[in-house]
């Protein structure tokens, strides 16, 4: 596997090794010795997936404290538009996001470590998401961030297509309304 390092600190972009021939391919999506080796250390407890249709944006997303969650993304069917923003207390980098174009097709996975808040556009319609996480979801820890505030400086993708937000995202408060993340 490839692992490219992001412009921010933790963040890192995993491009798997595919084995292919005439019968189709073989794919190793995780590792947890390569993954070590690679500088990704963490003990992953729970799998999410989550099924949407085209013009979704869901996030930006993160778990507070304790309870907060290391991730490891990908894309099984279709392709989104991934967007990790660093929320983590006194970092250099603290309001800076990375965003890349994850889908079944370039099989790429982005590692977020904690202190990150996470969310994504889906680009086609029928688009399956997983995520690998460290930690389990706690429902009083989860926190949001209003995806489009100009003091993050996301330029999202205009796909075309109405944007689907559920009333809990389109209720967050932007970067200037949250608590930034630290290690307790």
């Amino acid at each position: 596997m490839k692992v490219r390092e992001t412009e921010i600190e933790g963040l890192k972009l995993i491009e798997p090794q595919v084995f292919g021939d005439a019968r189709g391919w073989f794919v190793e999506q995780y590792n947890a010795e390569r993954y070590k080796a690679a500088g990704i250390v963490a003990d992953f407890v729970q799998d999410n997936e989550s099924l949407s249709s085209q013009g979704v944006i869901r996030g930006l997303h993160w778990q507070a404290g304790e309870h907060a969650q290391a991730k490891l993304v990908r894309v099984i069917r279709g392709a989104v538009w991934d967007v990790a923003v660093d929320i983590r207390k006194g970092s250099p980098t603290y309001g800076r996001h990375v965003s890349a174009v994850l889908s079944a097709e370039n099989r790429l996975q982005l590692y977020i470590p904690r202190g990150f808040a996470h969310g994504f556009i889906v680009l086609e319609d029928d688009t399956l998401f997983s995520y690998k996480c460290d930690n389990l979801y706690c429902p009083q820890a989860d926190r949001g961030m209003l995806f489009s505030d100009p003091a993050l400086a996301i330029e999202w993708p205009d796909i075309g297509v109405p944007l689907k937000l559920s009333e809990k995202d389109q209720r967050h408060p932007g970067l200037a309304g949250i608590e930034p993340w630290e290690v307790r």
